[in-house]
């Protein structure tokens, strides 16, 4: 059976995803402190090993789950690293949120060690990861996706393979930088309403009676109940996915003033503070800006 190693095993999501291999397939990780998490996988199973290079040398397959590209050549190329003695036809499956530029490098440098390199972005959020029900967009050629479909399958609910080496990471960023653009859009939104004399949570119910109803529409709308724990997703995440969209839209050729704009919201939210918290968050960033408050005035 193969052995599969993870990176980032006790995050957010890579907890989740390492907790659904681990049930699969022999599971090794990297440790950075011990916590309940590190606990978790232990009892289920799961080997500590000391560096990514170990992970590399003794597994066959390493899923990566970590926050940016740069994190994803460390942990590939830098000192200590996957690429340092790997194990002859090891498989790379970054399932974090890069660009897809870097990706390309990463495939081409991992190919010098006869390693192959995967990307395959994730969407849902930690609840999914810990179900197994993650929709996964796999960058692979067909070859080399067949031979980690298992492992892809084992924290999957559905799987796209929208190209190859690339590919997920591209659509996964279109998809983000969309996401981004309603949930800024919405904040703006009530932020104008509030500010015009109206209750912003009407701007929520006239959306919702039309074709812009969404489960976003009311993830963010639930800011206007003071509810901000939708979207386990922090602001300064939103930001890079975002610039990491405005680069490859520039490296395509396509003009993105849309995108300049949604990462521009995202900029002054985290110049406020509010990097940290997560994407209803833009209410309160609104709210701040413009010296008002956006409630419901419904609300209790």
């Amino acid at each position: 059976m193969r052995r599969v190693g993870v990176v980032g095993a006790t995050g957010l999501m890579g907890h989740g995803i390492a907790r659904n291999i681990v049930t699969n397939f022999p599971l090794a990780f990297t440790l950075r402190r011990p916590s309940e998490r590190v606990a978790n996988l232990v009892a289920a199973g799961a080997e500590q090993v000391a560096t990514n290079a170990d992970l590399g040398r003794t597994c066959d397959v390493v899923v990566l789950c970590v926050t940016s590209s740069a994190d994803v050549e460390q942990v590939v190329l830098g000192d200590g690293g996957l690429l340092t003695e790997p194990r002859d036809g090891l498989v790379i499956i970054d399932t974090s949120t890069s660009e897809p530029s870097s990706t390309l490098r990463l495939a081409e440098a991992c190919a010098a060690h006869r390693v192959r390199f995967v990307d395959a972005p994730l969407t849902l959020g930690p609840a999914e990861a810990e179900a197994g029900t993650l929709n996964v967009l796999v960058g692979a050629d067909d070859e080399t996706f067949e031979e980690v479909r298992p492992v892809i399958e084992a924290f999957a609910g559905r799987i796209l393979r929208p190209g190859g080496t690339g590919a997920g990471h591209t659509l996964k960023l279109v998809n983000n930088f969309v996401i981004q653009a309603i949930a800024s859009s919405l904040a703006e939104g009530f932020a104008v309403a509030a500010k015009a004399g109206l209750d912003p949570k009407d701007v929520e119910r006239i959306l919702g009676y039309g074709t812009a109803d969404s489960r976003l529409l009311h993830l963010v709308g639930r800011a206007l109940d003071g509810d901000f724990a939708g979207m386990v997703f922090q602001l300064d995440n939103a930001r890079k996915d975002v610039r990491y969209y405005t680069r490859l839209a520039g490296d395509v050729g396509v003009p993105a003033p849309v995108g300049d704009g949604v990462h521009e919201a995202l900029a002054i939210a985290s110049a406020l503070g509010f990097g940290g918290e997560y994407v209803p968050a833009l209410v309160k960033a609104q709210a701040a800006l413009n010296g008002l408050e956006i409630v419901s005035r419904s609300r209790p």
